[in-house]
């Protein structure tokens, strides 16, 4: 990139000696932004995922006095004593350290409300900042400012850190960027240090990123195949991502995952990371100088991980959530997101896969114009990271934010060598009008333009209607005359679930967490059955109320069961005479009835 300056002030130099400085700077500008942007739905507390309205009311009871090892959730299914939450307590801190810092200057609602646009927003600052490292390290010392243009268009990466976003994702993300710096750096003991400890916070916060953190065990252990002198690298990275995952367990592991189970940092996952730190950390020691000899030994200790994690948690070798086969084909298997991005429609596919493909171009282009440097290393462990996260994609389309973020180092490197060229050209109109050009197709902003121009199904009435119906049932306003209310339990659809014990004081039967199996099978074998069979399965959950949000899209699996089950019988007007109707405003989205006491419990 060409040098710019005046008067003696150079901006390279300046972007070079202050970088922090102005990362931050520009961090707090997007951050502005944002709030800006996005000041209305704060507001309104407008948590639109049923993971943000959960980790909201797992802070509320923490704050309430529930211990910290108890990560059970007793407004949903409280005949039953509610149900245990795989988190952990980790990413509740910083949302309820905002609510403390706000709560006696504005009260608790606002304090809620602040908090929850605020706390997203600083793993942003992290990844900025992980990743403005990663490009002064690997293309140039002025480069970040790039690399965090190219992070602005990664759409996908981006939703991750809007305000009110307050679930894990964000955490994972800034974990992940930590680990690819580490990955960069030239100093190994740092740079496993890095690497180990990222992958040890991002497993305590949760399992979302596990592929990503054995990848990047693998990349230091090819890194040493390779070269012996990477044996210090890894001896850091053994012992930190060990005493790192020991750490996080003690301090953060709930009562619930101290039992054998696959779905978070319980005993079965804390042993395999100690042994495999411990192993990787004896292979440092013992640093054979041969590489034939390395890469037997990484193998044996490879193969002695698998074997034992094999035959000790067999158990675990399927889904990590440990649910029934019911429960997957009701449920499970129904998440759009857990589909592969080939099973979803061009429009949406393809914005999200540009800039990876990008991504993995742009890492090998800038493996080979580095192929004599030291940086060549760092940009091969870049091109393997970043293969893999496309990679990931075949799996799940949820995979996305992270192949974005992953691929902006890669297309970095692109704009680096790509626009400067245009720049320097001797025609005026390559100049101007290639730069722009060449910047939108390495940056894979281009997407966006492409996008309008791809065919899309013209939306149905019922399309329509579920998109209207999802938006307006999770509205205060039309949560807000459920509160007047005596306070019960109300059987009710099971995405609605977190956001009515957020947004009201009644509780709710089930939510979308492997861990509430009973409660969603028994909301979904209600609604898809008869009168009679959903009369037996709300006294057994002992509701108070029967809510019912049309056309939201979980009714749509509803109706596609039993055209003529208990759901389509209600909306339909035929209404059994165990219930009685509750009147609502004209505009309510929801079907409200009381179930009547007496022919409850007969039932």
């Amino acid at each position: 990139m060409k040098r710019l300056g005046w008067g003696g002030f150079r901006l390279d130099r300046e972007l070079d000696r202050h970088w922090l400085r102005w990362a931050l700077l520009a961090w707090a500008a997007v951050a502005v932004w944002y709030l800006w942007q996005r000041w209305p739905q704060v507001q309104w507390l407008a948590l639109g995922d049923t993971d943000d309205n959960m980790r909201l009311m797992q802070v509320r009871a923490w704050l309430a006095g529930q211990g910290w090892y108890d990560l059970r959730q007793y407004r949903l299914d409280p005949a039953f004593g509610g149900f245990d939450i795989h988190w952990s307590r980790l990413v509740d801190l910083p949302l309820a350290g905002l609510i403390r810092l706000f709560k006696p200057f504005v009260g608790t609602a606002w304090a809620e409300r602040l908090a929850s646009g605020i706390a997203p927003l600083l793993p942003l600052a992290v990844v900025m900042t992980a990743l403005s490292v990663t490009a002064r390290r690997l293309i140039a010392p002025a480069a970040w400012p790039v690399a965090l243009i190219v992070l602005m268009g990664c759409t996908s990466t981006m939703l991750m850190f809007a305000p009110l976003r307050i679930d894990h994702h964000g955490w994972q993300l800034a974990c992940l960027a930590v680990t690819v710096a580490g990955l960069a750096d030239p100093r190994r003991a740092r740079g496993g240090a890095t690497v180990g400890l990222s992958s040890a916070v991002s497993l305590t916060i949760g399992l979302e990123m596990l592929p990503y953190c054995a990848m990047a065990g693998a990349i230091v252990a090819l890194r040493w195949i390779w070269d012996a002198a990477e044996a210090r690298r890894m001896l850091v990275y053994g012992l930190t991502l060990g005493g790192g995952s020991a750490l996080g367990f003690a301090l953060f592991a709930s009562h619930a995952n101290q039992a054998m189970r696959c779905d978070a940092l319980t005993p079965v996952w804390l042993s395999v990371m100690v042994a495999a730190g411990l192993l990787l950390f004896l292979l440092a020691l013992a640093n054979p100088s041969a590489r034939w000899a390395r890469l037997g030994l990484a193998a044996v200790a490879g193969a002695a991980i698998l074997g034992g994690f094999a035959g000790l948690y067999p158990q675990c070798l399927g889904r990590p959530e440990g649910v029934s086969q019911a429960l997957a084909d009701t449920w499970l298997n129904n998440v759009r997101e857990a589909r592969p991005i080939y099973r979803h429609p061009l429009r949406t596919a393809f914005p999200v896969a540009v800039l990876p493909v990008i991504g993995i171009l742009g890492a090998l282009f800038a493996t080979w114009r580095w192929r004599r440097s030291e940086r060549v290393v760092g940009w091969a462990a870049i091109a393997l990271f970043t293969a893999f996260a496309a990679a990931m994609l075949l799996w799940q389309v949820r995979a996305g934010p992270a192949a974005q973020m992953l691929s902006v180092p890669g297309a970095t490197a692109l704009v680096w060598v790509v626009v400067p060229w245009c720049l320097g050209h001797r025609w005026i109109w390559v100049r101007i009008g290639g730069s722009v050009a060449a910047f939108l197709l390495v940056s894979g902003l281009f997407a966006g333009f492409v996008l309008r121009y791809l065919p899309q199904d013209p939306p149905s009435n019922r399309s329509v209607a579920i998109r209207n119906a999802n938006a307006s049932c999770a509205r205060f306003w039309a949560m807000q005359p459920l509160d007047r209310l005596p306070r019960g339990t109300i059987f009710t659809q099971v995405d609605l679930g977190p956001r009515l014990i957020a947004l009201t004081r009644h509780n709710a039967v089930a939510g979308p967490y492997h861990r509430n199996e009973r409660a969603i099978l028994d909301v979904h074998r209600a609604f898809t059955g008869s009168a009679e069979r959903a009369r037996g399965l709300i006294a057994r959950h002992q509701a108070d109320y029967l809510l019912i949000c049309r056309d939201m899209s979980e009714t749509t699996v509803y109706r596609a069961r039993n055209p003529n089950g208990f759901y389509a019988q209600i909306v339909g007007g035929r209404v059994p005479e165990w219930i009685e109707p509750i009147s609502l405003p004209e505009n309510s989205p929801f079907l409200l009835f009381r179930v009547e006491r007496e022919r409850r419990a007969g039932a």
